[in-house]
């Protein structure tokens, strides 16, 4: 294929009118003292402050606030990992993840506790045994830091939050698999069987609900009572749903995804984007409706980990030689969501990558292929799209129905795609402001 047929792309992006803490440090000081914690705690306690895996915006300066305020109401603070069997469930691999975030014992001046041991603290109605974090158990008290999110694995009215992180985080590997192995009823319905032991027999003190707006910044922390968290968290659950991000089209012939990554989503690429649960037994939603999607690459971030991968139908040979098989497998089967590591038809480079994407989509008229190009799952701000594309942005901004707190800019003149020597996409030149292009600032390009 030439240069000259290949669709020109024009850069458009999304602008959200959507809540934004602009200090998140204080934040998470005033949602601690204005809890009951602090007449909970007593001097010298020891508090745990479970973290976990997910890419959580300003994630290290959020847990050294809510140690420092520990540490000013008296407590002993310490960090546990709350991840389940991530990090090839070993405490080597979650002490990575955390070092990865910036959740280390020399940032944050407290011992980091990454041990997979647990402790049966009871069995579910289910008849089930629930597990909890050996250190989180002999704890004086437990706070953790979660983000409310729509998952990527079923819809209830706990999806991804405090109350999956108090049963599958820090119930560890053994936790995860209990509720896996059920696959989405285990997800969806013994979540919440498992957490009502959890919190009668646990010093559960405080759950810090973080809500992200769709720029990935942080919108809302909001403190949850240990007698609350169940009343409450759907409703939180609902306003994240509202905030998400999202491609503001509900068809494309082409979807390309520059990386994918647990930094990104649980999934290496979010479902709620791509309209692709790919979940045994269970539908897709197809909202949007994507014909071929497109996987260029695995981030750092994720060590390896390619879970997501399966959601598209093409990669590149690159992706795969990052996958690590062991830390995949480990996350898949113990999630016992397998078609989603599937490996797809891999490629020589992105160009080949794209050029069968093109070819395959089912649109064999070039200049109506409706293609989108975004860095990733998770920011989607800026993305570059088709002429198509552009035309129906612009019918929908003259009809007026665009939501109201969304606001599209497209650029005048579209753009080749750039690609390096290796024919491989110059992913920076595109998106300066992705985590990709701050990772590998002073990068060379060669268009």
């Amino acid at each position: 294929m030439s240069a000259s047929s290949w669709p020109l792309v024009y850069r458009l992006v999304q602008h959200w009118d959507q809540p934004e803490i602009t200090d998140v440090a204080e934040a998470v000081r005033q949602a601690i003292l204005s809890s009951r914690l602090p007449q909970r705690l007593r001097p010298g306690s020891r508090v745990a402050l479970a973290v976990g895996s997910r890419g959580i915006a300003h994630l290290a300066e959020m847990a050294g606030s809510a140690l420092r305020t520990l540490r000013e109401l008296g407590a002993e603070p310490f960090v546990v990992a709350a991840m389940g069997s991530h990090g090839g469930a070993t405490p080597e691999g979650q002490r990575e993840l955390l070092a990865s975030y910036g959740i280390t014992e020399s940032g944050l001046g407290v011992p980091v506790r990454t041990d997979m041991e647990v402790v049966e603290i009871g069995r579910n109605s289910w008849g089930e045994p629930v597990y909890w974090d050996r250190h989180a158990y002999e704890a004086d008290a437990v706070i953790t830091l979660s983000r409310i999110k729509p998952h990527t694995d079923f819809r209830g009215r706990y999806e991804s939050g405090v109350v999956k992180m108090l049963v599958i985080g820090l119930g560890k590997r053994r936790g995860a698999e209990t509720h896996h192995k059920y696959g989405v009823r285990g997800l969806r319905d013994m979540i919440p069987e498992s957490a009502k032991v959890v919190l009668a027999r646990t010093r559960f003190a405080l759950g810090l609900a973080i809500l992200e707006n769709a720029r990935e910044r942080t919108a809302h922390i909001v403190p949850l009572e240990p007698e609350e968290v169940l009343e409450r968290e759907p409703a939180l659950l609902e306003q994240a749903r509202r905030l998400l991000p999202r491609i503001p089209f509900r068809q494309l012939d082409l979807l390309v995804v520059g990386e994918l990554g647990k930094n990104y989503s649980g999934t290496g690429m979010d479902v709620n984007v791509l309209g692709r649960q790919l979940v045994e037994g269970e539908r897709d939603s197809l909202d949007p409706c994507i014909t071929r999607i497109c996987v260029l690459d695995v981030s750092e971030e994720s060590h390896g980990n390619a879970v997501g991968v399966g959601l598209a139908d093409l990669t590149t040979q690159r992706l795969l030689n990052k996958m690590n098989r062991h830390i995949t497998d480990v996350n898949a089967l113990t999630s016992c969501f397998l078609l989603r590591t599937k490996i797809p038809h891999a490629l020589a480079n992105d160009r080949e990558c794209i050029l069968t994407g093109l070819n395959t989509c089912w649109q064999p008229h070039r200049e109506r292929v409706r293609l989108a190009i975004i860095p990733n799952t998770l920011q989607l701000e800026t993305m570059y799209v088709s002429a198509p594309l552009v035309e129906e942005v612009r019918q929908r901004q003259l009809a007026r129905e665009l939501p109201e707190d969304l606001r599209l800019e497209i650029a005048d003149a579209p753009t080749p795609l750039p690609f390096d020597e290796q024919g491989n996409l110059i992913q920076e030149v595109l998106f300066p402001e992705s985590i990709r292009a701050q990772r590998n600032r002073g990068f060379r390009c060669a268009v």
